[in-house]
């Protein structure tokens, strides 16, 4: 068997595994969240989210929606450094994401069974 035919029948047998895959796994709530930022992303949804005062006073008083910080809390980046993850009892996380033009920084505070938002900074670009 030459080589180019080796090599079609395993790019064939690769994608029809892909397509059974595709078809089994869909709609199912299946992810891979393997990095510290998707497993901390992860970790924080899957918790009762709580807006502290400031950030209340901050979306009433610029008339915004928490949509913003949805998108953030689910697409955001961790900024480890400035983060005090090892913080008792909660760590603490920075979490920057832009959202329509403009960088959402937030600051949340991750505790066993609750999220608190402490803060919220938008920058428009």
């Amino acid at each position: 068997m030459k080589l180019i035919q080796r090599i079609g029948y395993y790019l064939g047998g690769f994608s029809m595994g892909l397509i059974i895959l595709a078809f089994f796994l869909n709609g199912k709530k299946t992810s891979c969240s393997y990095g510290p930022d998707a497993r901390v992303l992860k970790n924080i949804n899957t918790k009762e989210i709580i807006y502290s005062d400031a950030v209340k006073s901050y979306l009433s008083n610029n008339i915004s929606d928490s949509t913003k910080i949805n998108y953030v809390l689910k697409k955001g980046d961790i900024n480890f450094s400035e983060s005090e993850t090892r913080h008792e009892p909660c760590g603490i996380y920075i979490i920057e994401g832009q959202y329509n033009e403009e960088e959402i920084i937030l600051t949340v505070e991750n505790c066993d069974s609750i999220a608190t938002i402490n803060n919220i900074k938008v920058e428009k670009q």
